[in-house]
């Protein structure tokens, strides 16, 4: 079941007719330019309130503290039924999002760690490190299974695959490099971009990569060949830190230095959508889809906050506040109206939001 499927068409201006998540097919009563003629539009003020969804109403259910320096990232688990955090204490930690409760620290990156994958059993865990290297733990022993080195600088991002067959991880050399998990052997090293690599991500039947770098381009490569099939540019003020792929695989979304967050259909290199409202012009900050009650698009941001948007309407539709530092990493929950979001120095926290009425503990159902 596709997780996007059934929401309505809306535009995303007065000047273009734009799609959505369950309109994949671009109007061609007008000829597109070409791409690189295309650049994103500016951000503009967020739009008026028009949506008649009901809102979101996420609340604080638990603070966990521990990390001892900034928190970089924050994953749940395929299954819902646990949340890792990986931090520049060099240390992942794994906890219980319904109790708050500390369940086990992987220990053995010798340097700080900037992000973390959950294999789609969640029984591994990868890790990416400034250490130069990537681990894949067992997450219910702690141990290293194994130990992936190949990365000549820091390693800033890595994603499995849906089948957990492959890793994908990005370097500050600029390499994205494929690996083979059961060989923990490095099949292809893709020379992508010319400074750091922030984000990579699989698509949902892993033919494709999505990778993008403080060189300002986002760009779409053929797994198999290594090919690049595609280049999107952001604009001069809007260096991407962060990108994925959308749950249903059509689209690209995209954060940047312009404190906007961008929706793509990356088959036509146009932006969708825009959201605007938090700050993010200096930090790499992750933001995500929602998809378990509304569908919404979630974001940290350097004012503290976290940001939700209406995926359609792209209005603002709660502001969580709490945080007393710059929020970097959110994730959202797979099955409930739940959200964990980490922040970097000094509030050290990590928060776990559920919407009200929402389950605060797992189903049985």
């Amino acid at each position: 079941m596709d997780p996007l499927e059934g929401m309505d068409s809306t535009t995303d201006d007065d000047a273009a007719s734009q799609t959505t998540e369950d309109d994949p097919q671009v109007p061609e009563n007008h000829a597109q330019p070409p791409a690189s003629a295309q650049p994103p539009p500016p951000p503009q003020a967020p739009p008026p309130t028009t949506s008649s969804r009901e809102k979101p109403h996420y609340e604080l259910r638990h603070t966990l503290r521990g990390h001892t320096q900034s928190i970089s990232a924050v994953k749940f688990s395929p299954d819902g039924t646990l949340l890792a955090s990986c931090a520049a204490d060099n240390v992942i930690k794994i906890w219980s999002p319904f109790t708050g409760e500390l369940i086990r620290n992987l220990s053995g990156h010798t340097k700080g760690l900037s992000d973390i994958a959950w294999s789609a059993d969640a029984v591994y865990l990868a890790s990416a490190s400034d250490d130069t290297s990537i681990r894949i733990w067992d997450v219910d022993s702690g141990l290293t299974t194994k130990h992936l080195r190949g990365h000549s600088s820091f390693v800033f991002c890595v994603n499995y695959n849906t089948a957990s067959n492959l890793l994908v991880s990005g370097g500050c050399e600029g390499d994205v490099r494929i690996w083979n998990v059961a060989k923990g052997k490095c099949m292809k090293t893709l020379h992508a971009h010319l400074d750091y690599v922030t984000a990579v991500h699989f698509n949902r039947d892993a033919t494709l990569i999505v990778s993008c770098s403080l060189d300002g381009l986002i760009r779409i490569w053929n797994t198999t060949s290594g090919q690049c099939l595609k280049t999107l540019a952001e604009g001069h003020d809007a260096i991407c830190q962060h990108v994925q792929f959308s749950p249903n695989s059509k689209y690209i979304l995209s954060t940047a230095h312009d404190s906007a967050i961008r929706l793509w259909d990356y088959h036509t290199s146009r932006c969708l959508k825009t959201y605007v409202g938090h700050r993010n012009d200096k930090y790499c900050i992750a933001a995500c889809f929602s998809v378990t009650g509304g569908k919404w698009i979630v974001s940290g941001s350097e004012d503290n906050k976290v940001y939700l948007w209406d995926l359609q309407s792209r209005e603002v539709v709660q502001v969580l506040e709490g945080h007393e530092g710059v929020v970097v990493a959110v994730a959202t929950h797979p099955i409930q109206n739940m959200i964990a979001s980490g922040s970097i120095e000094s509030d050290l926290s990590i928060r776990i939001w559920t919407d009200r009425g929402s389950l605060a503990v797992p189903s049985t159902a």
